[in-house]
């Protein structure tokens, strides 16, 4: 071979690995950025979820004072004339004086 011919093919040579170098150089980078992506996903879908545990505990807690309000006659009271007094769109109260409730004693049970 002639030493031009052999300059040539160490050129040619030098290229390729060149090529192959940053064929697997491009590939690596290109799955460390999809790793980086999914790992951003991830990292949004927790602080997500976070957020929905917290307001979640915020919640029960929140019923669970509730429930045991309205276990103590003292604190259930209250929270019953409210509910009574509550008027829909449209609806009025009309308060009526009258008798009063029957007593059990007087109530016909054969109806």
């Amino acid at each position: 071979m002639t030493p031009l011919r052999l300059r040539v093919l160490r050129l040619a040579g030098r290229l390729a690995l060149v090529a192959v170098g940053f064929a697997v150089f491009a590939i690596v980078g290109v799955q460390f950025a999809g790793i980086v992506a999914k790992n951003l996903a991830l990292s949004a879908e927790l602080a997500a979820s976070r957020t929905q545990i917290e307001s979640l505990k915020a919640r029960e807690a929140q019923q669970h004072r509730t429930i045991v309000r309205l276990g103590d006659p003292e604190g259930a009271i209250p929270a019953i004339h409210e509910k009574l007094r509550l008027v829909g769109p449209r609806e009025e109260i009309f308060y009526v004086r009258g008798l009063g409730p029957t007593p059990a004693a007087h109530w016909d049970e054969s109806q």
